[in-house]
């Protein structure tokens, strides 16, 4: 199964780069950072969904309908013809999905670490969403995947040989007991400074805690 890194770094994850760089008006390597941090952000916050049975039911769902992966077999259509604004209502109510109400943090947050405006790493976001499910639709087809624990260990695999800062940072996500101890640990990490619950770790530790 294709993790994240290798669907980056592949000639479709650089279609998808060059693409969405395209379609935002931002440069490839910031849009490649952008993705680097927000698509294993999102697969985790899918992965904790995912582990419960209505969350499992609700993307298994989805993933054998509209999300199947049929976005991906013509991507080049896609961006060529300018995104259209289906596809970014659709990413809209992913990211709401499975973010809530802490989106604008995760989007501000990817903003200073990336350096660009929150509006463009929101676009970004709201694009790459479905291409996201699309992929892991795609990935739950081509293995036969029906199943809550098959979709957990899809998710999990495709988490893994993240580099060590986002390993650490999905680890602590995935392992906390969301009392945000581990999570201001990890903020401050990532973000070169320790926020308490206002910040990274307060954001995720309502994200992801229990």
């Amino acid at each position: 199964m294709s993790g994240l890194l290798e669907l980056l770094d592949s000639p479709m994850g650089k279609q998808l780069i060059g693409g969405i760089a395209g379609q935002t008006g931002n440069s490839e390597e910031k849009t490649a950072d952008v993705l680097s941090m927000a698509m294993p952000l999102l697969m985790g916050a899918m992965k904790k969904n995912a582990s419960t049975p209505q969350g499992a039911e609700g993307l298994l769902g989805a993933l054998n309908s509209k999300h199947n992966g049929s976005i991906l077999d013509n991507l080049g259509g896609l961006f060529n013809g300018g995104v259209d604004q289906s596809v970014m209502s659709d990413g809209a109510g992913i990211l709401g999905h499975l973010l809530g109400n802490k989106q604008a943090l995760v989007e501000n947050t990817l903003s200073q670490k990336s350096g660009l405006d929150a509006g463009s790493v929101a676009d970004i976001l709201k694009i790459a969403a479905p291409i996201l499910m699309g992929f892991l639709g795609k990935q739950k087809s081509q293995n036969n995947l029906d199943d809550a624990n098959g979709l957990s260990s899809l998710l999990g695999s495709m988490l893994g040989g993240q580099p060590q800062q986002n390993q650490s940072l999905i680890t602590s996500l995935l392992d906390s007991d969301g009392d945000g101890s581990v999570l201001d640990d990890v903020a401050g990490m990532v973000l070169g400074n320790t926020k308490k619950k206002g910040g990274l770790g307060g954001m995720l530790g309502g994200l992801f805690g229990k």
